[in-house]
């Protein structure tokens, strides 16, 4: 039921409401991205030292 108010919302907002919760989404996708490779490099890089 919510997604189809949403839907319905995005559909009333014309291309503003499919670009910003698709923008949100990609800048989500690549702050994940990005946190996760920082993790793996920082953690190979410590092995790296010792």
């Amino acid at each position: 039921m919510y997604a189809n108010d949403c839907f319905a919302l995005m559909g009333s907002m014309g291309w503003m409401g499919w670009l910003m919760p698709l923008s949100v989404m990609l800048l989500l996708g690549l702050g994940i991205a990005a946190l996760v490779k920082y993790l793996f490099t920082s953690r190979r890089s410590r092995e790296d030292r010792s």
